[in-house]
């Protein structure tokens, strides 16, 4: 009975190798050595031999694919190192421009450069752990994503276990989920038999495939992957340059976009990209650009990063395709902060594969360098999931007695004022926190998890507070009952309590999350944390002239001016003085320049045992320090917890002082 249990257990584990092998010969190498019908017999024994058996079922086997159960909403994951987004480029010389800061900041004659094509897809993380993958997510806003691990666990290209014996024990890939040109195509075609509406490109398909909330959805969309680095990673180190690493990802398994090469200086860049923008269609999947990464890693740590973006990486995007059409009217549309954006409605036109009837005007003076008038033949542009926009006029074919367009005086929603500030190319109403299409992005933003966070206010009930007109200002939602809720279309008694403890919780607010609830133009967290610390209370903030503002740290001239606009306007005070009445506002402790810490930046990296980060990055706050995201020369400690990341590194390649948490105790005077 031992030795027929152990020739079960080889063979099932002699299957899931063998079907594994021929998965990535097949999905990743495009060289399959078996048949599709070799293929199918082989897992079809497996399947049996695990039907009978289940206790022999593990994650990692190729049957497992697909299986898991759909889930009603997609939780959330953040990411143990932000996923960066990449400054991009559209010409040569800006190319050029990034190569020689490179070269300034590196203090070298010439750089070698890793250029690989850039998918048009969707970024995702896959999380493995001793080698298998555990969980994956959506890039999100680049520090927290959605939990999509069942749905990508269906892409065939993406191994549930790596290969290989020397594996890291952690591993957090960085990969682009995308859907090739026949995928799409058999997707469409399916679609239209359905009677079912089709989608309008490949990006979209792949992006709405890997959001179902079904995985066997997604695991009908074909979809695919290419890696191209690596987060956070333990127990393996990694290679010395970019071009390894990738090479390594394709050892362990993975697919490697084959359109890559290691290139010298601009010039060698620019023939990589002029050669792929030649073949790009012939590809099988779409590309709209080429990445250029500086192939040290060492190289990239000196170089660091700048806001979400690392310095030592460019997007060089292809040229955006263009078409022409005709305009056949201009409405304008009213934004959360009041910006008056004029949008010409067009004449139907395919661009890129995608029917094309409005595009963005930006602002009165696009519209007067570009002269666009109601009746022009012009020319659209639309590059990936850009907005189109119009690039330029045709005037040849101007039909006679056009006039050139203004903005309205008047916002088209509410009837309020539209002001343009003198050096400022927006129009805004100032109808404040008052006009109804400011009103119910004003209560979103308001209400979400960074502002006041009033967990159950989520945007359809939004939309029938503010329709019903139980809701003119974020002021009335406390004024809002449980009765009230709960007669709502989609709400219950049970809804209605939580939504009504959500709103009573949120009635203890700290100044800097109501600052920045808000919605005051440019006025984002950093800021209205700089002006809540440094000023202390909401009354200085109202009084405080554009001077006075400015000797907040990181509040310049815009900033100051948009402050004091806000805060002259009749409606927003009315708004403000029935939250005052409403609310209990915290006002922080004034920072002085004399603060122990002031001036001084701080980074925190990995766990701390003592106290949560949030508590870490208060206290240092408190005694007047800055807490920063990334290292670069500007800062003077590194405050590093258990399992640090690569933050450390980077601190002790730029010889930064690094503190341990005793030592950060004892600065902060908790030891």
């Amino acid at each position: 009975m031992v030795r027929k249990s152990r020739g079960l257990r080889r063979r099932v584990a002699s299957l899931r190798e063998r079907l594994q092998h021929h998965n990535h010969r097949y999905y990743v190498l495009d060289d399959p050595e078996i048949s599709d019908a070799e293929y199918d017999r082989l897992l079809r024994e497996l399947q049996e031999l695990e039907a009978l058996h289940p206790e022999l079922v593990t994650a990692d086997s190729p049957t497992q694919r697909v299986g898991a159960t759909p889930v009603a909403a997609f939780g959330e994951v953040r990411h143990t190192l932000p996923m960066l987004s990449l400054a991009n480029a559209f010409d040569d010389q800006e190319v050029a421009d990034f190569d020689r800061r490179v070269r300034d900041r590196l203090e070298v004659s010439e750089v070698e450069y890793v250029a690989e094509a850039k998918l048009d897809g969707l970024a995702v993380s896959v999380r493995y752990e001793a080698g298998v993958l555990v969980q994956a997510s959506t890039r999100g806003d680049g520090t927290r994503g959605e939990d999509v691990t069942q749905n990508v666990r269906t892409i065939r290209a993406v191994p549930l276990r790596l290969l290989g014996k020397k594996i890291p024990r952690v591993l957090d890939v960085r990969g682009e989920v995308y859907m090739t040109t026949a995928a799409f195509e058999r997707l469409n075609s399916s679609q239209r038999e359905r009677g079912a509406k089709v989608f309008a490109n490949p990006r979209n398909a792949a992006a709405g495939g890997l959001r179902q909330l079904d995985p066997r959805v997604t695991a009908s969309r074909s979809l695919a992957m290419f890696a191209y680095g690596v987060g956070e990673s333990a127990g393996f180190r990694l290679p010395g340059t970019q071009s390894e690493l990738l090479a390594k990802l394709g050892e362990w398994g993975l697919p490697v976009s084959p359109e890559r090469a290691v290139v010298t200086a601009v010039e060698g860049c620019l023939e990589f990209y002029r050669d792929l923008n030649a073949r790009r269609h012939q590809l099988g999947y779409d590309v709209d650009g080429v990445v250029y990464k500086v192939n040290s890693r060492e190289a990239q740590l000196r170089l660091g990063q700048v806001a979400r973006a690392p310095r030592w990486a460019l997007a060089h995007k292809f040229p955006a395709q263009e078409q022409t059409t005709t305009v056949i009217g201009i409405d304008v549309q009213v934004g959360r902060t009041g910006a008056l954006t004029p949008v010409a409605r067009l004449e139907p036109v395919k661009v890129g594969g995608v029917t094309v009837t409005n595009a963005t005007l930006h602002n009165q003076a696009e519209i007067e360098r570009k002269d666009v008038r109601v009746g022009d033949t012009v020319v659209v542009r639309r590059a990936g999931d850009v907005i189109p926009e119009v690039v330029r006029v045709i005037p040849q074919r101007r039909p006679p007695k056009t006039r050139p367009y203004r903005l309205p005086k008047k916002c088209p929603v509410c009837g309020a004022e539209a002001l343009r500030p003198e050096g400022q190319a927006v129009t805004r109403c100032t109808g404040g926190l008052f006009c109804p299409a400011q009103r119910r992005q004003s209560i979103r933003h308001f209400a979400s998890r960074r502002a006041l966070d009033i967990e159950g206010l989520g945007v359809k009930l939004i939309e029938q507070l503010v329709a019903g007109d139980r809701v003119r200002t974020v002021a009335d939602l406390y004024r809002l009952d449980a009765q009230t809720l709960a007669a709502l279309e989609r709400m219950g008694e049970k809804s209605a309590e939580n939504l009504i403890n959500a709103l009573e919780k949120s009635k203890t607010v700290s100044l800097s999350r109501l600052l920045y609830a808000l919605g005051i133009p440019d006025v984002g967290e950093a800021t209205a944390h700089s002006l809540a610390s440094s000023l202390g209370s909401l009354d200085a903030i109202e009084s405080a002239d554009e001077e006075a503002l400015q000797r907040v740290p990181d509040v310049g001239p815009v900033v100051a001016r948009e402050v004091v606009a806000f805060f002259s306007q009749p409606h927003n005070l009315e708004v403000i003085s029935e939250l005052r009445k409403l609310l209990r506002i915290v006002d922080p402790e004034v920072v002085s320049t004399g603060a122990r810490l002031a001036g001084k930046t701080f980074v925190l990296t990995g766990s701390l045992e003592s106290m949560p980060r949030d508590e870490a990055k208060s206290r240092l706050e408190g005694l007047g320090a800055k807490v920063a995201s990334s290292v670069s020369k500007k800062t003077n400690y590194v405050v590093a917890g258990s399992e640090p990341g690569s933050k450390l590194d980077k601190a002790k390649a730029l010889e930064i002082e690094i503190l341990d948490e005793e030592a950060f105790r004892r600065l902060i005077g908790a030891a």
